[in-house]
Order: C-alpha cells, then structure tokens, then sequence
C-alpha cells in the first residue's frame, strides 16, 4: 500500500512539474512575423545577348559577367544611400510551425567584363552620321572585343529580382545539444521562389543615349539553403546560399523604344542577414 501511495504520490508531482513548466517561446512559429536585411555575392554563368533595333539585330555569344561588391560598408545601414551596396530585404510570416510565407526583394548588380572578346552573330547598319556607325557590317560568329564605344551593358541600380517564397524551417538545436532554445537556437531553413525582374539597366550600345528608367524586363525562379541563429527569442543571423535562373526577354538599353535587348542567364547568390522574428 504504501509503495502504491508513493508511486501516485510521484506521478502527481511529475504532472504539476509539467503543468507549471513555462513553454520556450521558440517551441512554436505559427503566428511570428519575420523581416531581414543584409548582403550578398553573386556569380553568374555565361549569357548570350541579343540587341534589336530598327538599324541592328545581332547576338553577342557567352558573355562573361560578374557582381560590383561593396564590401564593408556604412552604406548597409545609411538610409540615404542603402541601394547602393548588393542587399536583401524580406518580411515574412509563419503559416505553421514549420512553414513561411515571404515576399522580398534581392538587389543585386550585374556587370559584363568590359574588353573582353567574344563572338558576335547578326547586322548593324547604322546611319554613317551616327557614331556607332564604325561598326557596320555583317556578323557571322566574329570574334568582337567589348569595347566601350561597342557596348558596355550594366544590371547596376540593380538586377532587382522582386519575388514570394516559401519555406521550411526547422530546429536543429538538439543536434549540437542545446538546450535552452530562447537563450539560442539553431535552425535549418530551406525553399523556393519566383517573381519578376525590375531592372535600371546602364547599357551604352553603339555609343547611342542609354535608357535610364527602372523596367519590368522578365521573371526568375530560384531555390535556397540557409541556416538560421536565433539569439534570446527575437533576433536572428541568417546565411543563405541562393541559385536561381532569369529570363529577361524585354531589356531596355537606349531612349528609343525601338531598341531592346533579351538575355537568360543563372545566377548563385551567397548573403548574410541579419533580422527580427515577433508576434504582433
């Protein structure tokens, strides 16, 4: 009997235990709005280019680009001047306690490698008053140097990739045995986007007036892996690495609307965030 007694005795206080147990604010996601921001890298694959307008159309093939880093740099943080350096910004909301829904924008900047040669298919014909005009002839995969008098050709202000996504995060913390999770919590977060492309494209094409508006130029898609530190419930480090595809068919290079240009290309994203997670 009074082994019995004891045994009742002991599960009452284990239940009580548990009943006065505060639960971890970071046990549960569902409801918590998140927002980031920070930089990034990026590398791009090779592109072909092709310009069209009413006295040219031609292809310049495998061009090679490359990102315009700012390094570390007050600018990340002056409000003034925040899309100067390559950025992100991204606000999202937990529909579960695994998943999120996002909607964000990546800045980032594209630059083809002046003076390199590559091979150029197609026709330019150009009035003989025009500048650009020392260029005439017929094209037939010839090597070509980009030269600035023949093209540079910049995603600079920037290659904005505006886009929703979705994702799945979860609490790795027990891996690396830690304990109190709201004190600092390890997460693995993983997901996918698309959306579309609204570039300022810096393009000086035959020596003509380049075009100097923000433009919806075509869409992207992309995919990422990041890993999450969540330090005393509310803020976040965040890394990601981010590979995507984009496909931009309506590029505006000069102040003509005859002119335009289209290209598709992959890109590989590496940024680091930091950020807020709340509930409201």
């Amino acid at each position: 009997m009074a082994v019995l007694t004891f045994c009742a005795f002991s599960q009452y206080t284990f239940a009580q235990d548990l009943a006065t147990t505060p639960e971890k604010y970071t046990a549960h996601n569902k409801g918590k709005f998140f927002i980031y921001w920070g930089g990034n890298r990026e590398t791009y694959s090779k592109s072909d280019i092709t310009f069209k307008g009413d006295d040219y159309n031609f292809t310049v093939d495998n061009v090679k680009a490359h990102d315009k880093p700012k390094g570390y740099h007050v600018d990340y943080v002056n409000p003034a001047r925040m899309t100067i350096p390559q950025t992100n910004l991204r606000i999202g909301y937990f529909i579960t306690d695994h998943y999120n829904v996002s909607i964000g924008v990546d800045h980032m900047k594209y630059v083809m490698t002046q003076d390199q040669t590559a091979n150029v298919t197609g026709q330019i014909d150009l009035p003989l008053a025009d500048a650009g005009s020392i260029h005439n002839g017929f094209y037939d995969n010839t090597p070509t140097v980009m030269s600035k008098d023949f093209l540079m050709f910049e995603h600079t202000d920037g290659l904005n990739y505006i886009h929703a996504q979705i994702n799945r995060v979860d609490d790795i913390s027990k891996l690396f045995r830690i304990g109190n999770t709201d004190i600092f919590q390890l997460n693995l977060t993983e997901g996918i986007g698309g959306g579309f492309l609204y570039p300022k494209t810096n393009a000086t094409l035959l020596s003509k007036q380049r075009h100097d508006d923000f433009h919806v130029s075509g869409y992207g898609v992309s995919a990422q892996v990041g890993l999450n530190l969540t330090f005393f419930k509310h803020f976040f480090i965040q890394g990601e690495l981010k590979g995507g595809y984009i496909d931009m068919q309506d590029i505006k290079t000069t102040s003509s609307n005859a002119d335009s240009a289209s290209q598709h290309f992959g890109f590989f994203q590496r940024m680091i965030t930091v950020g807020g997670i709340f509930r409201i």
